[in-house]
C-alpha cells in the first residue's frame, strides 16, 4: 500500500511540473541569456541536443522551456516523425527525419502539437489565450513564428508573449501584432 502511495506522489509531482506557470517560468529564464537570433543549421547531440544558450530561434524558447520541465521535444518530435513522417510538412525536401533541425521548425512543432496536444481555435479575443498556451503566427515574408503566452498582460488585458523574434528571448506585447495561425496546449 505504501509503494502505491509513493508512486502516486511521484506521478502527481511529474504532472505538476508541466503546469502552465512552470512552463512560463522556464521560458522566462532565457530572457537575458539567449541574446541573439541564429537560425542556421547546426549539428547537435541527440537526445537533449541544443545550440549554444546565448543564441537560438523562436522554437528554441519552446524547446528549452519544456526541457527544463523534463520534456525533450527534440526526442519526441523525432520519434513521431520517424513513425509518421508522411504526416509532417514537406517544406524542406527531406526524405527522412533529421534530429538536428526537425524540432526547430515551427511547422513541425505545429503538426506535433496538433497530433499530441490540444489544437485550439484561433481567436481575436485576448481571453481565449491562457498562460502557458503556445501561439504561432505568420510574420511578413511568410515566416512562421511561435511563442508562449505569459500570465502577465498589457494595460488592455492582452497577454504578453515570451519569444525570440530576432533580438534574443524577450517578453513582449505581440499577441495580435501578426496573423495568428495556431493555438495549442501541450503538457505531459
Amino acid at each position: 500500500m505504501k509503494r502505491y502511495g509513493l508512486l502516486l506522489l511521484v506521478t502527481l509531482s511529474f504532472t505538476a511540473s508541466a503546469e502552465p506557470q512552470a512552463l512560463i517560468n522556464a521560458a522566462r529564464q532565457q530572457i537575458g541569456v539567449t541574446v541573439e537570433y541564429d537560425g542556421r543549421y547546426q549539428r547537435i547531440a541527440y537526445p537533449n541536443g541544443d545550440v549554444p544558450n546565448h543564441t537560438g530561434v523562436c522554437t528554441d524558447v519552446i524547446i528549452r522551456a519544456y526541457r527544463l520541465l523534463g520534456i525533450d521535444l527534440q526526442q519526441r518530435v523525432h520519434q513521431d516523425m520517424r513513425a509518421h513522417f508522411s504526416a509532417y510538412p514537406k517544406l524542406w525536401g527531406l526524405t527522412k527525419p533529421d534530429t538536428n533541425i526537425d524540432h526547430r521548425r515551427v511547422p513541425n512543432l505545429q503538426k506535433f502539437f496538433q497530433r499530441h496536444g490540444q489544437s485550439l481555435p484561433v481567436s481575436s479575443r485576448a481571453e481565449s489565450y491562457l498562460p502557458g498556451d503556445l501561439v504561432t503566427w505568420m510574420l511578413p515574408g511568410n515566416l512562421p513564428h511561435i511563442g508562449i503566452v505569459s500570465e502577465q498582460k498589457n494595460a488592455k488585458g492582452v497577454p504578453l508573449i515570451i519569444h525570440n523574434i530576432g533580438r534574443g528571448t524577450r517578453q513582449e506585447d505581440v499577441l495580435f501584432a501578426y496573423p495568428v495561425t495556431g493555438h495549442y496546449r501541450y503538457g505531459d
